[in-house]
């Protein structure tokens, strides 16, 4: 078996080559590959298979011919992955096997269709429209946090630190306790701190996310959508754009002035191999 390695603002994963959707991937395959000891190490796998040869795609296979199968490091499913969409996309272009027109890369996903824009150095990806939808808290520890829950096609409980509370401080380690009743299937929890003025956007803050299924990461891309929702709303903004740095690097949240929510940072693959 195949594999490339990748990643987009440290947030890493195993991408398997499987066109035909022949691989006999399970949850069990895919926390081997991704353990960091004794697999490949990665936060998710991305597996690439035609939309058309993939059951959970197939309806999408006249939008776009390429469907990212995304699973977390735990072996379970995620609808979608803002950091892996544009690695999806870098590798679908180095591999040529697919090339951006003129209105961008469409690609599918559990979440729906994405586009992806390829600049120079970095790659920007048309996302699901983030639905602000209800308060919530999450708890570390002794530590209470009040929250919004955030739908990207994925559910996010976005957290702004108050009180003194610094982001360093946190312990991640474990899973942020949240209501199981606003967040059946669980939640990524994005917790966040605003930062100095940066030149070229409309604020600026800092953030560190635990990932359902693949615990804390260096970098979420569907988080820093929901965390830069927040912050433009919070903001009194209808449009703009919001730097969102994490452990792993800088990631641009822009809802422009036609409606169209973008994220954009870049995506890079570090190796190819093969599994024994």
């Amino acid at each position: 078996m195949r594999f490339t390695k990748g990643h987009g603002t440290g947030n890493d994963f195993v991408i398997l080559p499987d066109p035909d959707g022949e691989l006999e991937l399970t949850a069990e395959r895919v926390a081997a590959l991704c353990d960091r000891h004794r697999g490949i190490g990665g936060d998710g796998v991305l597996r690439v298979v035609r939309s058309a040869k993939h059951p959970e795609a197939a309806g999408q296979a006249g939008e776009a011919e390429w469907f990212m199968d995304y699973w977390n490091s735990d072996g379970s499913f995620a609808e979608m992955c803002g950091n892996g969409v544009r690695v999806f996309v870098r590798y679908l272009m180095s591999n040529d096997l697919a090339t951006p027109g003129p209105a961008g890369l469409p690609v599918a996903t559990r979440a729906g269709i994405m586009v992806a824009q390829v600049n120079d150095g970095s790659i920007r990806v048309r996302m699901t429209t983030p639905r602000v939808y209800a308060g919530s808290t999450a708890t570390i520890g002794a530590l209470t946090v009040p929250g919004v829950a955030v739908d990207c096609g994925n559910p996010h409980l976005v957290c702004n630190l108050h009180d003194g509370v610094r982001l360093a401080v946190l312990d991640l380690t474990r899973p942020p306790g949240h209501d199981p009743a606003v967040f059946p299937g669980g939640v990524n929890v994005e917790f966040v701190e605003p930062a100095e003025p940066v030149d070229g956007v409309d604020g600026h803050v800092r953030m560190r996310v635990h990932e359902r299924g693949s615990g804390e990461t260096l970098s979420c891309g569907t988080g820093a959508l929901a965390v830069g929702a927040v912050a433009l709303r919070d903001a009194g903004l209808t449009t703009g754009s919001i730097a969102v740095d994490l452990p792993g690097g800088r990631l641009i949240v822009t809802h422009d002035d036609d409606g169209v929510w973008w994220l954009e940072g870049p995506a890079v693959l570090v190796a190819t191999g093969e599994v024994l």
